[in-house]
This record gives structure tokens, sequence and C-alpha cells, in this order.
């Protein structure tokens, strides 16, 4: 039976998955992309998903890797997330990233395929780095352009109150927490019109945290997750240079609670041996 959903997946960390750890799958991690794939293929066992992404990626390195191997799939549905490690770069050429990112949608579009674009989100990093909000609202006014002028889908996560609280993020305060990419899947998901069994995350009000714990916190935040980012940077890597796509080809979806029996042990040994 020819799938009516052939679901693939484009971009950096944001789509790859990271912050949602699982050590039961490719990357060691899950993210919003796979919990879509999940809740459509429990309504649609035909659907089949790909997920090319790659943390640390560029928007330009996204188009040369990923969208010639997408393309060849024939999707149906295509998103694409890409610019946000761009915003972070000391150096920004914020006209041409756009112009960038406009060509890409359009080849998308002209593949045929559903495109599901995102906004950006002002993530909480720290208040030294505040100056990069405006950056974020500046790609964040195009993409909405973009989206309305060649007709795709969009998700726009700035707007999505609920990741002001750090819960949602995890503890590099870069990437959505496990709660966060579930939310995030939810609201896709909305975006779609598809059904789905996800609920909102229910945050109680966090408890106060002293000066002293926040001050013990962002010490370690600098140590563990800045300081080894601004060594990449400083020789010119990146956290996934060493890594492949978690899920290279289309294929029917893994659901989580069929993790772990044995065949589909052997049919993810056999994919990635």
């Amino acid at each position: 039976m020819t799938p009516q959903i052939r679901f693939v997946a484009l971009g950096d960390s944001f789509t790859e998955g990271v912050g949602d750890n699982d050590l039961r799958l490719p990357n060691n991690c899950r993210g919003w992309a796979d919990r879509v794939a999940e809740e459509l293929a429990r309504h649609d066992e035909t659907v089949q998903y790909a997920n090319l992404a790659i943390r640390g990626r560029r928007l330009n390195r996204i188009i040369d890797e990923q969208f010639e191997p997408a393309f060849a799939m024939n999707p149906t549905m295509v998103s694409f997330y890409a610019g946000g490690n761009d915003l972070l770069m000391a150096r920004l050429n914020m006209a041409k990233l756009i112009r960038d990112y406009e060509d890409a949608v359009k080849r998308i579009k002209a593949s045929g395929a559903t495109v599901l674009l995102f906004t950006g989100y002002n993530v909480p990093l720290s208040p030294l780095l505040e100056p990069l909000k405006l950056r974020t609202a500046i790609y964040n006014r195009h993409i909405r352009r973009i989206a309305a002028e060649y007709q795709t889908l969009l998700v726009d996560y700035w707007c999505f109150e609920k990741f002001q609280d750090p819960r949602m993020w995890a503890p590099d305060r870069l990437h959505m927490s496990t709660l966060g990419h579930g939310y995030m899947a939810k609201k896709v998901l909305e975006v779609l019109g598809a059904p789905h069994s996800l609920h909102s995350p229910t945050l109680a009000a966090p408890r106060q945290r002293t000066l002293t714990q926040n001050i013990a916190d962002d010490a370690a935040w600098l140590r563990r997750d800045v300081g080894p980012w601004l060594s990449r940077r400083f020789h010119g890597v990146s956290s996934g240079d060493r890594l492949g796509p978690r899920w290279p080809e289309l294929m029917p979806v893994v659901l989580p609670e069929r993790l772990g029996t044995d065949r589909v042990t052997t049919q993810l040994s056999s994919r990635f041996s």
C-alpha cells in the first residue's frame, strides 16, 4: 500500500530532537518530529517518516546536505527549521540569510510537498545575550512573510507562552526539554489539523530559588555548556560533525511502546549497522 503521508524533517538540533534524551534511539534522542510521526502513525499505519536534521547545522549546510536526499524520497510533507545557528554567529548578514532561506522555501514548495515552517524563540540563555532577541524578532518577521507569500503552514513558536517556563528547556538552556518537545509536537499537530492524544504540560508554580542557587546554576551552565560551545566555535567544529541523520530514509514509524521488541531491535540494528 502506497503511504499517504511521507514526512521528511529537515534542520538542526531543534528537529533532530536534542534535549529529549532517549538512549534507545539513534543519536540518543527522540524529539518533537518523532512524536508527530508517532501520532500520525497511530491513525494511519502507512505513514512513513525520515529525519535528516543534524545538530549544529547552519542554513546553507542544511540546504547542501539535506535537500537532495529529501526530494529523492518524494515527500508529501516537509518540515523545515533553519537559521537558529546562524543567528548565534558573532557576525551575521541578515539580508543574505533571509534570501537564502526564502530560496530554500521556494525549492521545497516546488517539490509539491506540504511545507511546515517555524518561527524562532527568544531562548532564555542569559541576560547578557538579550540582544539576540532583536535578531530573532527580525528573522521571525520575515518567516511570517515568507509563510504567507508561499502559502505554507506555520508553527509560530515565538508566541508559545509556556516556553517562558524554564522546565520547558534542557539544562543547556538552548534546547527544549522532553516537556518542551512534547508540547511542540502537540502544537505542530494542531497546525496540521491532525488527531492526536497529546496534552499540554501542567506546570505548577516553580519554587523560588535563592540568589546563591542562581549563581551556582549559572556557573555550572557556563562550565558545562558555554565553555565547550565557545571552544567548538573557536576551532571551527560543530557538535554534529561526527553524526549522521537519525532516520536517513523513509521507513514505517517506530512507536515507543514497541522499542526493545525483537523485531524492532532487529530492524534498527540492520538499519544502522
